[in-house]
C-alpha cells in the first residue's frame, strides 16, 4: 500500500476527480461515488481483492446504522405533511419569531433538536418543515438549509449526550457537568455565526417554489444529481390542518423519548433491566418507529391518504437517497483503510504546538480524510486524552476543541453531507456552499471562543476550568 506523503496526492485527486464528475460531467453521484472508491483503491495500491469488499463492507455498515432511521425518517415526514402537521408547525414557528427572523427560529430549532438526536435523524424530521418555510417566506431553501444543517452539526458534534461529545469528555478526563455548560456557551453562538448569520448570504438567491405542487401532495423528481421531495402547499392549506400544539407533540414525541433515554440513562446502572429498557427506547430507529404509531394515532384524522399509500411513496423517496448515502460511506471506507487518516494523525502529533491547537488540528484533518465526526472526535481524544495532564491545559477546553475541529470541513466521503442534499434536494455545489461553508465557519467560531476562554482563565480562573 501506498505510504507517506503518496496519501495525501491520491487523497486530494480523488475528490477532485469526484466535484468534478459531479459537478462537471453531471454524473450520477452513486455511480461517481462507486467509481471515485474504486479509483481510490488502486491509487494507494490497495491489494485489488481488497477494494471491492472494502467498499462493500463500507457501505452495508453505513446503511446499518443510518438505513433504518432514513426509511423511517421518510414515512414520519410524510405522515406529518400528508396531515397538515409540518405546515401548522411551519406556521406557528414563522407566527412567533416573523418572517425576518424564520432561518434564527430554524436554526435554533435545529441545534435544540441534534442534541439528544442524531444529526442524520434530526434533519430528516426536520425537512418537510423548512421546505414550507422557505416558501411561505419566499425566501431561497439554502437559506434554511444552511441554518438547519449548521444548527444540527453543531449540537451533534459538541454537546452530550450525543455519542462523540459524550466519549471526548470521558477520555480527557473531564467533569461533564462542566463540559455541558461551556460546551453550550461555545456552541450557540457557533451554530449561528455558520447557520444564521452566513445563511443570509443566500437570501439573494431565487425563492423557493413548489412548481408541481398543484400535481401531487408529494412528489420525487430524480435526474443524474438531484433529488427533490416537493409537498403540494396550497392544497394542505385549504384544508383542516391540526392545531400548532398537537402537531408539535407528534414531532417532538421521539425527539423527547431520545432525550428522556440519553439523561436517564446518566444516572441508571449499565446492565440493569431499567437501563437496557431506556436505552431500548431511546434507540433512533425505535424512538422515531414509535413516533410514526403515535403521530398517525393522533393524526389520523388529518392524514388525506392511507397509511399504505404513504409507506409506498416514502419507499420511492428513500431509494436513491439510500443508494447515495450508502456509496458515500462505502467511499469514506476505502479512504480510511487507505491509511490517509493514521498518517496525519503521526505526522501532527510529532509537532511541538499548544494540545488545544492540536486538538483542534487533529480533528478536522480526521474529519476531511475519513468523513465521520464521530470518528474524528473518538480518535482524536483517544490519542490527546493521556497528555492533556502534564500540560496544565483545561481538559474541557481540550475536549471541546476536539469537537470544534471536527464540526466542519464535511466533504462527500461524509455519509452526512449525502443525507443533506438529497433530503433537501441541493446540487453538490450548492450543498459545499451551505452546509460545508457554514459548519467549517461553525467550527471555526467554536476554536476562536475556546482561545479567547482559554486566554481569560489564564487571567482569572473560570469556574470547572
Amino acid at each position: 500500500m501506498l505510504t507517506g506523503y503518496g496519501l495525501l496526492i491520491a487523497f486530494a485527486i480523488s475528490i477532485v476527480v469526484l466535484l468534478a464528475s459531479i459537478i462537471k460531467f453531471k454524473m450520477n453521484p452513486f455511480l461517481a461515488l462507486l467509481l471515485t472508491s474504486i479509483l481510490t483503491g488502486f491509487l494507494v495500491k490497495m491489494p485489488i481483492n481488497e477494494i471491492s469488499t472494502t467498499i462493500s463492507t463500507g457501505f452495508g455498515s453505513t446503511l446499518g446504522s443510518i438505513g433504518i432511521v432514513i426509511g423511517l425518517g421518510i414515512v414520519f415526514g410524510n405522515v406529518l405533511s400528508e396531515s397538515g402537521a409540518t405546515e401548522s408547525i411551519a406556521q406557528g414557528l414563522i407566527k412567533k419569531t416573523g418572517n425576518k427572523n424564520s432561518a434564527l427560529a430554524v436554526c435554533t430549532s435545529g441545534f435544540l433538536i441534534s442534541i439528544p438526536v442524531f444529526m442524520d435523524a434530526a434533519f430528516v424530521i426536520m425537512m418537510p418543515i423548512i421546505k414550507y418555510i422557505a416558501k411561505s417566506t419566499k425566501k431561497s431553501l439554502m437559506v434554511f438549509v444552511c441554518a438547519l444543517g449548521v444548527g444540527t452539526i453543531v449540537g451533534h458534534a459538541l454537546v452530550i449526550p450525543t455519542p462523540g461529545p459524550l466519549a471526548v469528555a470521558a477520555n480527557v478526563n473531564a467533569n461533564v457537568g462542566f463540559y455541558i455548560m461551556y460546551s453550550i456557551i461555545i456552541a450557540f453562538p457557533a451554530a449561528l455565526a455558520g447557520g444564521w448569520i452566513y445563511g443570509k448570504v443566500f437570501e439573494k438567491y431565487p425563492a423557493y417554489e413548489d412548481e408541481k405542487s398543484s400535481q401531487s401532495l408529494v412528489e420525487v423528481s430524480l435526474n443524474s444529481s438531484e433529488v427533490v421531495v416537493e409537498n403540494d402547499v396550497e392544497s394542505i392549506e385549504n384544508s383542516e390542518n391540526p392545531g400548532f400544539g398537537l402537531s408539535l407533540l407528534a414531532l417532538l414525541f421521539p425527539i423527547v423519548l431520545i432525550l428522556v433515554s440519553n439523561i436517564s440513562n446518566l444516572f441508571l446502572i449499565e446492565g440493569s433491566l431499567s437501563y437496557n429498557i431506556v436505552a431500548f427506547l431511546g434507540d433512533k430507529n425505535i424512538s422515531i418507529l414509535l413516533g410514526i404509531i403515535v403521530a398517525i394515532f393522533i393524526l389520523r384524522k388529518y392524514l388525506n391518504k392511507n397509511l399504505g399509500d404513504i409507506v409506498i411513496e416514502a419507499a420511492e423517496s428513500a431509494g436513491l437517497i439510500l443508494l447515495i448515502t450508502g456509496a458515500g460511506g462505502a467511499f469514506g471506507s476505502v479512504i480510511n483503510a487507505s491509511g490517509i487518516g493514521n498518517f496525519l494523525v503521526e505526522t501532527m502529533s510529532g509537532l511541538n504546538i499548544s494540545v488545544i491547537v492540536l486538538g483542534f488540528v487533529l480533528s478536522a484533518l480526521l474529519r476531511i480524510s475519513q468523513g465521520s465526526t464521530t470518528v474524528a472526535l473518538v480518535t482524536t481524544s483517544s490519542i490527546l486524552g493521556p497528555a492533556i495532564a502534564g500540560t496544565g491545559v483545561s481538559p474541557i477546553l481540550v475536549g471541546l476543541a476536539i469537537c470544534a475541529g471536527g464540526t466542519g470541513l464535511s466533504l462527500p466521503n461524509d455519509s452526512g453531507f449525502w443525507v443533506l442534499s438529497r433530503f433537501s434536494g441541493l446540487s453538490v455545489k450548492d450543498t459545499l456552499k451551505s452546509w460545508t461553508v457554514g459548519g467549517t465557519i461553525a467550527g471555526f467560531t467554536a476554536f476562536g471562543i475556546i482561545l479567547l476562554i482559554n486566554f481569560i482563565n489564564t487571567i482569572i480562573p473560570l469556574p470547572g476550568l
